[in-house]
């Protein structure tokens, strides 16, 4: 079987062809640079491996994908949100949150695909202005505040691709994403894109495109631009007097 080498950033692929004959299997490539990020995934590929040569890029099908506006909340959750001592942020230690990404534990996996490499890539993504992190606090015994959850996930044009999640905390991560695709859909997205389909995307509102779908969506909001840039904010507080 050939694999694809992806050296050239000007190539469109046939991604029927990968999910097909090589489970979703795009290509490899040596580096994982940050034009290799931002040629790739408009196209609906991401980097979810690597070994000692090569990283190994791939797509999913059908995608699991979220719009914003019809994002669900379902009622033990909206209690929470209503009740619960907390602070959202964005953009306030995405290298915390990758890191913390990477050592959270997985049910059915060894180990994790977030290496070093993979960290140092997104965290250059990040300083480029194209991923962005979303970040839980909760107040420790003595009032601090302590992150306990939070995603992180590229952003080009109108689309959110989520990458990983974590939680420290009973419910962190969940009322992460619950304050971050609002925000988001303020900010222009209008697209998140979820890759695999799991219950608690699921219970959010989550649903499952046709490849073809996918790749004509991605094809127009990945061309438009936001309504205003994510930036570093605090975007929501519960229960907290913060000076």
């Amino acid at each position: 079987m050939a694999i694809l080498l992806l050296d050239r950033f000007d190539i469109v692929f046939d991604l029927a062809e990968a999910v097909r004959e090589r489970n979703g299997l795009v290509g490899v490539s040596t580096e994982l640079s940050v034009q290799h990020l931002l040629a790739f995934y408009p196209q609906g590929i991401f980097p979810w491996y690597s070994d000692e040569r090569f990283f190994y890029w791939f797509t999913i099908a059908p995608r699991t994908v979220l719009y914003p506006y019809q994002m669900h909340i379902g009622r033990s959750l909206a209690k929470t949100l209503r009740n619960k001592p907390y602070l959202v942020t964005s953009n306030h230690g995405f290298d915390a949150v990758i890191s913390a990404c990477a050592q959270a534990p997985r049910q059915g996996q060894d180990g994790t695909w977030i290496v070093a490499d993979f960290q140092d890539a997104y965290i250059r993504l990040h300083q480029a202005g194209y991923a962005h992190s979303f970040e839980c606090w909760f107040p420790n015994q003595e009032g601090e505040m302590k992150l306990v959850g939070g995603l992180y996930g590229v952003q080009i044009g109108r689309v959110f691709f989520g990458e990983s999640m974590f939680a420290w905390q009973n419910d962190a991560s969940k009322i992460a994403f619950a304050h971050a695709v609002p925000f988001l859909a303020e900010c222009g997205v209008s697209l998140i894109d979820c890759q695999m389909r799991t219950e608690h995307l699921a219970r959010f509102g989550a649903q499952s495109l046709p490849l073809d779908d996918f790749q004509v969506a991605l094809q127009h909001n990945t061309a438009q631009n936001l309504y205003r840039p994510i930036g570093k904010q605090i975007i929501h507080m519960v229960n907290l007097s913060i000076s």
